[in-house]
Order: C-alpha cells, then sequence, then structure tokens
C-alpha cells in the first residue's frame, strides 16, 4: 500500500468511526442517542487508534495537515512530500463523512436540529469568541503535536507476538487524544485537524440533507488556522529544545 493511499484509508476510517459517533449520539432514534460527552471522546480515540494501526506501517500515519506540516517544519518529514499527503488526508475526510451520512441516512432524515446535523461533520463552538476559539484550537494542536514528538517508535517484534500485537503501538496517539478530547474540548470540539473539519464541512454543503441549514463557514477559518498556528509553534519549541 502506497503513503497516499494509506493517508487516505486512514483518514476515512477515523472519521467514519469519529463522525459516526456524534451521529450516534445526536441523531433522533438511534440505539446511542443522548450517551453523551464521554463516548464522544473515547470512540475518537479509539477512532485514531484503528486508523494509526492501519495507516502507521505504511505513510506513518498523519492524518492531518497539522502533524504533517509540524514533521516537515522539524525536518523529519520531506517538504515534497507534504501536498500529497495532505490531498490523501482531504480525500479520506470526504469519503469518510459521506459514509457516515450513507450509515445514518434514515436517522438524518428523521432529525429536525441544524445546529445537531452540523456538529456531525465539523466543529463549532461552544462560546463563539473568535480569540478565545483560536486560542482552544491552537492550544489544543499545540499539545497534540508536542507529544506526538515525544512518543517513541517502539514496537513488539510479530516473532513475539504472532497474534499481532505490534498494533499497541498505537495506543499512546489514541490516549492522547482522548485527554485532548476530555480536558480541552470542551469550548470548540477540538478539532485539532484542518481535514477533520473542513472535509466533514464541504460534505455537509454538499450532501442533500433536508432542513440541515448552514455550514457556518464564518467559523470555518479557525479550526484551520488554530491547529496549523499550534502545531508549527509545538515545532519550533521541540527543534529547541532538541536541536
Amino acid at each position: 500500500m502506497s503513503p497516499f493511499i494509506a493517508e487516505l484509508i486512514g483518514t476515512m476510517l477515523m472519521i467514519l468511526l469519529g463522525d459516526g459517533v456524534v451521529a450516534n449520539v445526536l441523531l433522533k432514534d438511534t440505539k446511542g442517542n443522548n450517551s453523551g460527552w464521554m463516548v464522544i471522546t473515547t470512540a475518537w480515540g479509539l477512532a485514531v487508534f484503528v486508523a494509526v494501526t492501519v495507516a502507521g506501517p505504511y505513510s506513518g500515519a498523519h492524518l492531518n495537515p497539522a502533524v504533517t506540516i509540524s514533521l516537515a517544519v522539524a525536518g523529519k518529514f520531506a517538504w515534497a512530500n507534504v501536498v500529497p499527503y495532505i490531498i490523501a488526508q482531504f480525500m479520506g475526510a470526504f469519503i469518510g463523512a459521506f459514509l457516515v451520512w450513507v450509515m445514518y441516512y434514515d436517522h438524518f432524515k428523521r432529525t429536525n436540529d441544524p445546529a445537531s446535523v452540523l456538529a456531525i461533520f465539523c466543529t463549532g463552538p461552544a462560546v463563539r469568541n473568535y480569540v478565545s476559539n483560536i486560542a482552544s484550537e491552537i492550544i489544543g494542536a499545540f499539545v497534540l503535536i508536542l507529544v506526538i514528538f515525544y512518543i517513541t517508535g517502539a514496537e513488539i517484534t510479530p516473532s513475539k507476538t504472532p497474534i499481532g500485537l505490534g498494533s499497541v503501538g498505537a495506543l499512546p496517539v489514541a490516549f492522547l487524544v482522548w485527554v485532548i478530547g476530555l480536558s480541552l474540548g470542551g469550548t470548540t470540539g477540538y478539532a485539532i485537524n484542518p481535514a477533520r473539519d473542513l472535509g466533514p464541512r464541504i460534505i455537509h454543503a454538499l450532501l442533500p440533507i433536508k432542513g440541515k441549514g448552514g455550514s457556518d463557514w464564518a467559523y470555518s477559518w479557525i479550526p484551520i488556522a488554530g491547529p496549523l498556528i499550534g502545531a508549527v509553534i509545538a515545532a519550533l519549541l521541540y527543534d529547541q529544545l532538541h536541536g
């Protein structure tokens, strides 16, 4: 599997499972309706685990333009590969969001709350204040990227783990995303990933969902700029501390 396909499939799985849990919690008449923030943050962490497990051996499992750019800034990833990775991430996010709509099609038809429908696809502020909103996304992404730099590549070799426990190497990133959601996600919904937010937001705008309302384009720059700024700050700090 090529790195491009790995990033596409990994991001698709992450968005399918991540946006899928939000659909399960928010849409009317689902089995998981109103099950709450703990369910959402836990499933998002596990979604990252699944995605990293699949894409990691082939692409490094960036799954996020902020990760790709931060690694390039730190000199750990070739700039020539940045654009192809980001294209793959956005394509995966598009497909994943579309599959969530297919999966929950009947429940989208039964839900008459435009805000809930939008929240399935993209993030939004609990209190709309662009200064504090972008600060939240900068801080969340800063924590994500800084800690990722400190996560080692330790492996359990196949010869010692014939049932494939080498995938446990994806657990640290899953726990990291989980704790960011629990601790820092209450203000903006912790996008911390431009592809995760913008890709599904575009799909929301395109899909024929009855009564869906607008896609809140006035806010859409926050989950793009914030994670990128936070990622670059984290990369520069790490480089200063370990350069």
